[in-house]
């Protein structure tokens, strides 16, 4: 039993070019909705942060001070 016309070669090539434009259209924005959900969570963990320097009643600078110490002493351990 016949499927009907075969696809000539100039068809398929064709077919597959516009399938690969919309792979790629896809993955573009596949691309762009990760890198999106990268931003919303840095800045949940930025906020995070925030919240703890509040409840603590530090300023960013202290903060710093605090790491950069914190930091220095690890690497004086090792």
């Amino acid at each position: 039993m016949s499927r009907g016309p075969r696809k000539t070669l100039d068809e398929k090539i064709v077919a597959k070019e516009e399938l690969i434009g919309a792979l790629t259209s896809r993955i573009e924005s596949e691309k762009q909705e990760l890198a999106e959900m990268y931003r919303e969570k840095r800045n949940i963990q930025l906020e995070s942060i925030d919240n703890l320097l509040e409840e603590w009643a530090l300023s960013p600078q202290e903060a710093e001070e605090a790491l950069r110490r914190y930091v220095d002493q690890r690497e004086e351990a090792v």
